[in-house]
């Protein structure tokens, strides 16, 4: 039975569509790893590891790029996704996946994106402050500190609602402490903050979070907030 010109149009625009969709998710020879429901895990919690590739592609390997390495990797073959249960401090670090392709001479894809795993509440939480406070009026420029006893090197600020954090070195400061300063600019509407300390030696093991900050600015926001003239938010090393 011959298809009329527009199911045979429309089954074309979907094969088209369909290969604009994987295309962007991890390209034509590429895959794309992503976590679910986070790449920021709680010691003890739980992550799955997933390897985006076109329909019906679904076999892949995992391995560890950095850090400890992970026993249940080696040599393994896993289909559709990899649950990591409970997480430990050994999980931390840069993962990537390859996907099997039987009629390809290679067999293999390349190497997906790095995805990078972080550990959190391995080491005390640090504590988060506001100034000038946690309310100010629309406009006026915001500083968030992140602090602590312990003399970490690097401070990670995270936004509730967003998938990437700040990241800044830790100084010592006159009080004794080690902080990091980090200037959100003029503030337009508020939100929920926290912020974690790592260590130059492990960079993905994190510490417990701070106490949640609630930032809250009172008038009517413009725009959104931090303002595209400042630091986006990002990971990575």
């Amino acid at each position: 039975m011959s298809m009329s010109p527009t199911v045979i149009i429309l089954a074309c625009l979907g094969f088209f569509l369909d290969q604009r969709v994987w295309a962007h998710v991890g390209g034509q020879d590429k895959p794309f790893c992503s976590a679910w429901p986070s790449a920021v895990v709680p010691r003890g919690g739980h992550v799955t590891l997933w390897c985006h590739y076109r329909p019906g592609f679904n076999i892949f390997t995992l391995y560890k790029e950095d850090g400890v390495p992970v026993p249940e990797l080696y040599k393994r073959i896993f289909w559709n996704s990899f649950l990591i249960s409970p997480v430990t401090a050994a999980h931390a670090g840069t993962y990537r996946c390859r996907v099997f392709r039987p009629h390809s001479p290679t067999k293999w894809s390349a190497p997906s994106n790095p995805l990078v795993i972080m550990v959190t509440g391995l080491y005390e939480k640090p504590s988060l402050s506001a100034q000038p406070g946690p309310t100010v009026p629309a406009g006026e420029n915001v500083t968030l500190s992140c602090s602590s006893q312990r003399s970490f090197d690097m401070y990670h600020l995270s936004r509730e609602g967003e998938a990437h954090e700040l990241m800044l070195p830790a100084v010592p400061s006159i009080t004794g402490t080690f902080q990091a300063t980090f200037p959100l600019g003029p503030a337009t509407h508020g939100g929920n903050y926290r912020c974690f300390g790592s260590l130059r030696d492990s960079p993905y093991e994190w510490s417990d979070p701070s106490d949640p900050l609630s930032v809250s600015v009172t008038g009517n926001p413009s725009s959104s907030w931090p303002s595209p003239t400042e630091p986006s938010f990002k990971t990575g090393k």
